[in-house]
């Protein structure tokens, strides 16, 4: 049987070998921890606590500011230190609390269930939204809206995005290797949500140890069922991942519920099982510190609000000063220009490299020579080139006339663009306006 897959994509060179044999290592804290009240889509969270208070790991300090909305919780003990802006790793300034750690970790009292099947679904939905639990693969769509769709039994598939198809990005991978019991725990608890739904682990097939491990953890499950993928970027988009998996297709005006399927990270499915079994809110998440400028690469359980360069010295420090440094992978992540930007609930990696191969080619790039790759490259099975060059003129009505908003902004067009044209950049900006202007309206 051949792989899952999807057509266009490409394959960039992954760097997975800088950090995939490197075990998860808890790191713990020594500054303060900094938490943005929107570390989700929808309304930011609302501070619970003032300037003064005293705090305790596992305590809420922000609740959710609405239905679409998340709260917040302190990863360590400490006192509030300021409620003021800080900068995020997308380089805007979002309103943070800021405790000071006091460096005990003391702790809340978290409650066990004994039984998770004495649960009524309504229960573990609420368990699930008190957790605070958002897409950790980057969306940061709150986890309980998710899986809360208007008709739960036309929901046919659950899937597990295993795929980590991002370049240099290990944490999924070490979560799959040393804790797939807890994956496969979190897909039991979905399931029991959606009677007629069958769970799927989709997962690259350059993760063979993986594919394997969960295959045997799962050959008694009837409802469960391991999917190998083919390895190409963008495998783990959430269109592509659909389509893959179950051949089912959806645009930019639908949801993956249209088309009976529900998508979670990895990371995503693990919370859901540590606040319905264990009780315990969102407070950690595995973040991989790579690069070829990082003296050590590690794959590290990090208090969601640590520091980014706290976990840079963690890793060795610099070898090499880097040239770029990216919060995420080099496909889809954000540049940055600072390391004093704390960690968050969507934080999956901090990239540090030698050279920036984006800075290099943009210097070089040369008008379009009508090949046609950007087209062959293009999950969405768009124009990049023409899309681009709307984008470029301003020009919204042909934009959304040639499908610009189907664009899933991967930048598999840029990537293999032989003119080296920033295809991807423009647009994701022409998209951006537009959305932008339909709100206004």
């Amino acid at each position: 049987m051949g792989l899952c897959t999807f057509k266009g994509g490409v394959h960039p060179y992954d760097g997975k070998d800088l950090s995939k044999d490197k075990p998860i290592q808890e790191y713990l804290p020594k500054g303060d921890l900094v938490y943005p009240l929107s570390q989700h889509i929808g309304a930011p969270a609302k501070p619970v606590v003032a300037v003064g208070d005293a705090v305790l790991k596992g305590q809420m300090i922000a609740e959710a500011g609405g239905f679409v909305s998340a709260p917040i919780y302190a990863t360590v003990s400490g006192t509030v230190k300021a409620i003021e802006p800080r900068r995020v790793a997308v380089g805007d300034m979002v309103n943070s609390i800021v405790v000071e750690n006091d460096g005990e970790f003391k702790s809340l009292e978290f409650t066990p269930v004994d039984d998770v099947a004495s649960l009524s679904k309504e229960e573990i939905i609420k368990k699930i939204q008190n957790a605070g639990i958002v897409g950790m693969g980057g969306a940061g769509f709150p986890t309980h809206v998710k899986l809360s769709p208007k008709e739960p039994e036309k929901i046919d598939y659950i899937i597990a995005n295993c795929a980590e198809c991002e370049p240099y990005l290990t944490s999924d991978y070490r979560r799959m290797v040393e804790e797939p019991e807890k994956l496969i725990e979190g897909m039991r608890i979905i399931l029991s949500l959606f009677d007629n739904a069958k769970g799927i682990f989709g997962i690259e097939d350059n993760k063979p140890d993986c594919i394997a491990k969960l295959t045997e953890l799962t050959k008694n499950e009837p409802r469960m069922e391991v999917k190998a993928l083919k390895t190409k970027y963008p495998q783990g988009s959430e269109r592509q991942l659909i389509f893959a998996t179950t051949g089912r297709a959806i645009n930019s005006t639908m949801l993956p519920a249209d088309a009976g399927c529900i998508v979670d990270n990895v990371d995503t499915i693990v919370a859901i099982y540590h606040a319905v079994k264990l009780g315990r809110p969102l407070m950690h998440r595995i973040v991989t510190i790579t690069g070829d400028a990082i003296t050590d690469p590690k794959n590290f359980y990090v208090c969601i609000g640590t520091n980014y360069a706290e976990l840079v010295e963690a890793a060795g420090g610099f070898k090499t000063q880097p040239k770029k440094v990216i919060s995420g992978g080099p496909m889809m992540g954000f540049a940055m220009f600072g390391l004093d930007v704390p960690t968050t609930k969507t934080t999956s990696a901090l990239l540090c490299l030698t050279e920036d191969a984006v800075e290099d080619a943009s210097q070089n790039a040369t008008a379009c020579i009508n090949c046609g790759r950007c087209v062959e490259a293009c999950p969405s099975r768009i124009v990049p080139s023409r899309l681009a060059d709307y984008a470029e003129k301003h020009l919204e009505e042909p934009f959304e006339q040639w499908h610009g908003m189907e664009c899933v902004e991967c930048g598999s067009c840029s990537f293999t663009c032989p003119a080296k044209r920033n295809l991807a950049q423009s647009i994701k900006s022409m998209r951006k306006t537009i959305l932008a202007n339909r709100r206004k309206k």
